[in-house]
């Protein structure tokens, strides 16, 4: 792997691959009491400038049981919230810890602090992209599945940095994907680009979530106003109508056809109660490999 983690575009079918295979030797090696202590007496900062469940613990756990320590720095708290130049953090955090967390808002300022930084940097999300969210998606599916490629998936909702990376981890596994999402929510321009690019396996935008769904192995989703859109859920509660996914929807799918939600939900919106019940073990299953799939990426990064 390259030296950090900032997007799904910056990695090969070949490296994603290598992911979620060393993450499913960490899941077994958890699940057995094997001793997994790869990164004994290495230190992970964490920089949190937004607020977070799964990220944080996850993130904790992992270097908990890979032998290391986890550091959490609030931005509230810390001086890269009181205006101090990223660069410089990169700079002051190389010479304390082995590998840097970062979970914020602008892509600007992760990519600004691996420039800067001597060790590993991991984005833990950003408004622009959810590798790690991603990757444990891509481990769940092919648990259950037993393949990515040749498999379709559709993400219902709004083209945030949950349908970038999903689009990106999707095509470049050799899976189909459509995506539904009304007009002027769009995903980033970057992603539409790459996703022109691929000639192995097709990519559609579409309006209708019924035309997203239909034939699909698996269907995303995700609540319609993300971390920092918060204001704008009354506008965006209008613009999602009939962007649920229900018991009508899931009946266009592939019979066996799989639901993930990257969590929290947002039961009777983006997805009926129903719904994610019937499938609460498959979302369930995706939330723990966060911690499987983090692990791997900690350990490729921060090894020997």
């Amino acid at each position: 792997m390259k030296k950090d983690l900032l997007k799904l575009l910056d990695l090969s079918r070949e490296e994603i691959a290598e992911i979620l295979d060393m993450a499913d030797q960490m899941k077994y090696s958890q699940k057995h009491g094997i001793a997994h202590d790869y990164l004994k007496g290495k230190t992970l900062a964490m920089i949190f400038e937004k607020n977070s469940t799964r990220t944080r613990v996850s993130f904790e756990v992992g270097m908990y049981q890979l032998g290391g320590h986890a550091l959490f720095l609030s931005g509230k708290e810390s001086q890269i919230g009181r205006g101090e130049p990223v660069e410089d953090t990169a700079r002051v955090l190389s010479r304390y810890c082995d590998g840097i967390m970062i979970r914020t808002y602008g892509q600007s300022e992760v990519e600004e602090l691996a420039k800067y930084s001597s060790i590993p940097v991991v984005n833990g999300l950003t408004d622009f992209a959810h590798p790690c969210q991603v990757l444990a998606d891509l481990m769940t599916i092919r648990e259950k599945m037993t393949r990515l490629e040749g498999l379709k998936l559709a993400f219902i909702g709004d083209g945030n940095n949950m349908a970038n990376s999903l689009i990106v981890g999707g095509l470049k596994c050799g899976m189909d994907v459509s995506v539904a999402c009304p007009e002027g929510y769009d995903p980033d321009r970057l992603v539409l680009d790459f996703a022109k690019t691929v000639t192995d396996c097709k990519f559609e935008l579409v309006r209708t979530p019924n035309q997203a769904a239909k034939d699909a192995d698996v269907v995303i989703t995700d609540v319609w106003a993300s971390m920092g859109k918060e204001e704008e859920r009354a506008v965006r509660a209008k613009a999602f109508a009939g962007y649920c996914v229900d018991e009508a929807l899931m009946e266009l799918t592939h019979p066996g056809c799989m639901v993930q939600h990257c969590l929290p939900a947002h039961k009777g919106e983006e997805i009926s109660a129903q719904v994610f019940e019937a499938h609460a073990d498959e979302i369930f299953e995706e939330a723990e490999n966060r911690l499987h799939a983090q692990k791997a990426v900690l350990y490729l990064l921060m090894k020997d």
